[in-house]
């Protein structure tokens, strides 16, 4: 089983609680409706016991993720975005956080 808890803060809104089986693609949301112009999208996550490691940035489109395997994909208005973890492993339960 693998969990993906995602929280929120001041300027993104974000999914609460997913769990799925391993091997089963996720994608995670995140809602950014007062971005910038010239603001960035980050994604980050939390592993238990180890400190905040940085996954991904974008700012429009879609980009890959090597490690994890997935994609982050921007909507077209920059409003929202999500990270999707192709093939995510018991390892790769975490909190997931998005910033911007």
């Amino acid at each position: 089983i693998f969990f993906a808890v995602v929280g929120g803060r001041a300027q993104v809104q974000q999914d609460l609680l997913a769990e799925i089986t391993e091997d089963t693609g996720i994608s995670i949301n995140c809602s950014h409706p007062n971005i910038q112009t010239g603001d960035f999208i980050l994604w980050y996550r939390l592993l238990p016991g180890r400190g905040p490691e940085f996954l991904v940035w974008g700012n429009k489109g879609s980009k890959a993720l090597s490690d994890p395997p997935g994609r982050l994909s921007v909507a077209a208005d920059r409003r929202s975005s999500a990270l999707w973890l192709a093939r995510p492993r018991r390892g790769d339960a975490a909190v997931y956080y998005c910033a911007v």
